[in-house]
């Protein structure tokens, strides 16, 4: 059952397309789970910088609030 059945249901019309359906919806999954990964670690990263400025003094706490909001407003 090994690389005959898969070669020969790659070969058979019938189920190619809906297999490269299901190939092509695994790939968008993967992407973007891997999509949201980056950016929630870039979102966290930033979030520490801006701590780090606060806890030095180089920034205010309201500033660091202004820039933790930035972005999240809807146009």
């Amino acid at each position: 059952m090994g690389s005959d059945f898969f070669s020969n249901l790659i070969n058979n019309e019938d189920a190619f397309v809906p297999l490269l359906f299901a190939g092509a919806g695994i790939i968008w999954i993967v992407l973007g789970t891997l999509t949201g990964m980056v950016k929630t670690m870039a979102r966290e990263r930033t979030r520490r910088e801006i701590a780090a400025y606060i806890a030095e003094g180089s920034m205010t706490p309201e500033q660091g609030e202004r820039l933790m909001k930035a972005g999240h407003e809807k146009a």
